[in-house]
């Protein structure tokens, strides 16, 4: 999409299972309202997340002064906020009778794409294909 700006934060030491609830708090939100959300979230993820927002927004900031594009960091919206899976390290724990258990080391990829919000059009976006009943009427 020509105007997003994206940040990815590959790698990052924590389960997306866990960041997923998190990430959907932000997406389709105005950036300011993100920081608001993030920072009074008491979820590890929160600061991860926030950290990959701000650096969206700077991208943003970055390219817009280079490609003298205009772009108003108070505009920007979140357009497209995901986590995916990464790789998981294995690992053994000691337990009784000298044995080992295994378990799991999660990471993931935490993706954020920032966009300036259009002017004139509406907070939400139709899937393609759905009409309205109003518009069928005309």
């Amino acid at each position: 999409m020509e105007g997003e700006f994206r940040a990815v934060w590959r790698f990052a030491k924590i389960s997306a299972t866990k960041a997923r609830p998190v990430i959907d708090a932000i997406r389709g939100k105005n950036v300011n309202d993100a920081r608001v959300i993030l920072s009074n979230s008491p979820k590890r993820s929160a600061a991860m997340i926030r950290k990959v927002l701000e650096s969206a927004v700077a991208n943003a900031v970055y390219e817009s002064q280079r490609k003298r594009l205009d772009i108003v960091p108070d505009k920007l919206c979140v357009v497209g906020a995901y986590v995916d899976t990464g790789p998981f390290i294995k690992r053994w724990r000691a337990c009784a009778r000298g044995r080992a258990h295994p378990y799991k080391r999660y990471h993931s990829h935490i993706t954020v794409a920032v966009a300036q919000k259009e002017e004139g059009k509406g907070e939400k976006v139709e899937k393609a294909g759905v009409v309205r009943k109003e518009e069928k009427k005309k």
